[in-house]
């Protein structure tokens, strides 16, 4: 009897190792600054626009790289271990545009695909309010019909890359006596749109290079042309794209965290006390193997899950939520245990492991809680 280990392909190791002289030459040196100054990273865009790792999952159809759902993850991963903020970019995007792909008319997805995979546009998601986190369906957000047209007012809270995507996706309620969660419908807004308008930039613990505001709605009028999928189905599509970028989540939270190891390892081997290198001390090495094997163990879930993405399987839900769940916790101690490796240096800004702390923080509360993650987990099981 035989059977292959689960490995990736040759195909994915040179995409890793395409992404990775990227991120080292073009994103990390400017990493701590972006953090430092809250500043979104324009070089770092500018060089996945070049090398076509700014929205990677696009299909070939509407001009992108159709990158498999793995291959996705390792962008995300690769550049999220040089600079999180930076990965936000490519995840952002695939977030914004799934909607569309699960269920948007193909005239809508030509028309909107498109000008992202040629790095013209990026894409942001709307579905969370001030009073709908967690619970989304109590959405109070609405668009009513208008003819041809429909009227949208409200707000959505913590909206990633707003102000710097031209489009967003948003989930509205279409249907206000309509049966909760069948009353939602998905639109694609524009920046420029008539009564569009943002919130002031959040202060952020980290992440602080990717803004996140408050998307305003005020009577902002839009053709049926822009609705994405049928009446009623937009709550159904945002959670099925959930399920699909929960593993890019997952990807970041890894990526943050090898950095981080990556970061502590060369440092223990450099610092000295006691006459020896640090990292001759055995406390230090379980550190190190702990945090290896946590990462590992991570990684391979979040594989696994991406595999399933492609493949759409049955058990695609329970998947995405454990490996973003195991993933970013897994992502928070190492680089908690990164910093207790480094001392009073691991304290400071000027080494990077306090802004890897900082950053995997995120990848525990968004794209769903991570006790969020464990009811999803758990309905699956008890189905």
């Amino acid at each position: 009897m035989s059977f292959d280990l689960f490995t990736t392909t040759e195909e994915h190791e040179e995409l890793r190792a395409a992404v990775r002289a990227v991120a080292e030459d073009k994103i990390a040196p400017h990493a701590a600054e972006v953090d430092e100054k809250s500043a979104f990273p324009q070089q770092a865009y500018e060089a996945l626009r070049a090398t076509d790792f700014h929205a990677p999952h696009i299909p070939e159809a509407y001009d992108g790289v159709g990158a498999d759902a793995l291959a996705t993850c390792i962008v995300i991963e690769e550049v999220a271990r040089a600079c999180g903020s930076s990965s936000l970019i490519p995840a952002v995007n695939k977030l914004g545009t799934m909607p569309l792909i699960l269920g948007a008319s193909e005239e809508v997805k030509q028309r909107y695909l498109t000008p992202v995979a040629r790095g013209e546009a990026m894409f942001s998601y709307g579905l969370s309010e001030r009073e709908a986190g967690s619970d989304t369906a109590s959405m109070r957000t609405q668009a009513v019909r208008d003819g041809d047209s429909w009227v949208i007012n409200g707000q959505k809270s913590w909206i990633t890359n707003a102000g710097v995507s031209e489009y967003y996706t948003v989930m509205a309620v279409t249907d206000p006596q309509g049966k909760r969660g069948s009353n939602v419908t998905a639109f694609v807004l524009h920046a420029d749109d008539a009564g569009f308008t943002l919130g002031e930039p959040e202060r952020k613990l980290g992440i602080k290079g990717s803004p996140t505001r408050e998307l305003f709605f005020d009577g902002v009028r839009i053709p049926d042309d822009r609705r994405v999928g049928e009446v009623g189905e937009g709550l159904k599509i945002a959670l099925r794209t959930l399920d699909h970028t929960r593993v890019t989540i997952g990807a970041q939270a890894i990526g943050i965290a090898q950095g981080a190891l990556d970061a502590a390892v060369a440092y223990v081997k450099e610092r000295k006390q006691f006459g020896k290198a640090i990292a001759e001390f055995q406390g230090v090495q379980f550190m190190l193997a702990d945090m290896a094997m946590k990462l590992e163990t991570a990684r391979q879930m979040v594989y696994a899950a991406a595999a399933k993405s492609e493949r759409n399987d049955s058990d695609l839900s329970f998947f995405g939520a454990a490996a973003k769940c195991y993933a970013s916790d897994a992502a928070m101690e190492i680089t908690t245990d990164a910093v207790q490796l480094l001392g009073g240096a691991g304290y400071v800004k000027d080494f990077p492991v306090e802004r890897m702390m900082r950053d995997a923080k995120i990848t525990q509360i968004y794209e769903g809680t991570n006790q969020i993650q464990r009811l999803v987990m758990a309905r699956q099981l008890l189905k």
